[in-house]
């Protein structure tokens, strides 16, 4: 698999940092399982900040921290949650990785012809709402923008736009400043993870047509 797509530099380093809004950590984590480039680097942006902190100099304690720290000693204990089992079959969407299984699903449901979306209901609060978005073999998407962030990640198959070709482990990221229109290649079904700000904005007549009956 040749992935030939990937975040930009600035959005790895961010996930190193934790600084990533919840829905999209698990975009690019999800993009990381497949890529080692990726991955890579941000080992080594973690590196590099555990070597910042390792020359910050001692910060002094307050003078309430130990009996801050021994108030909570006397809290409750939340018990460990029960390992969850995967609940969505890998033949049902190949390429998803095992942690993204273990999560609850909605059921899929119509969003347009030959295209359908199954919701991933987070265990944190997120900003970003994260889905499974599945096109039939030779769609072709209303041409659109974005009025915030979409990072999509490519599980299986593969579409093409702007004369590029995204197949499984590619990373496309969209926002206010894209106007695309991907194209499904004819070959299989394109199943993609998608962790979206924000809404779509269609383009064209048919596209401000449709707008009010599209939700993702």
């Amino acid at each position: 698999m040749s992935i030939e797509h990937h975040p930009k530099n600035e959005i790895l380093a961010a996930f190193a940092a934790g600084t990533l809004d919840h829905g999209q950590h698990i975009a690019i984590a999800t993009h990381l399982v497949a890529c080692p480039q990726c991955k890579n680097f941000v080992r080594l942006m973690e590196q590099v900040g555990g070597a910042v902190l390792t020359e910050l100099p001692p910060a002094t304690m307050s003078n309430l921290a130990l009996v801050e720290v021994e108030a909570r000693l006397n809290e409750s204990v939340r018990p460990a949650a029960a390992p969850v089992s995967s609940t969505l079959p890998e033949t049902e969407v190949p390429g998803l990785p095992k942690f993204v299984r273990r999560y609850q699903f909605g059921k899929w449901k119509w969003i347009a012809p030959s295209v359908h979306l199954r919701p991933i209901e987070l265990p944190y609060a997120s900003e970003t709402r994260v889905f499974l978005l599945k096109s039939g073999p030779g769609t072709k998407m209303l041409q659109h923008t974005h009025t915030g962030i979409e990072m999509t990640c490519v599980l299986a198959g593969a579409f093409r736009q702007d004369g590029a070709h995204y197949g499984p482990g590619d990373f496309d990221l969209g926002d206010e400043t894209i106007d695309h229109q991907p194209v499904v290649e004819q070959s299989q079904d394109c199943i993609c993870l998608v962790a979206m700000q924000g809404e779509l904005q269609l383009k064209g007549l048919i596209g401000r047509m449709v707008q009010p009956f599209i939700r993702l």
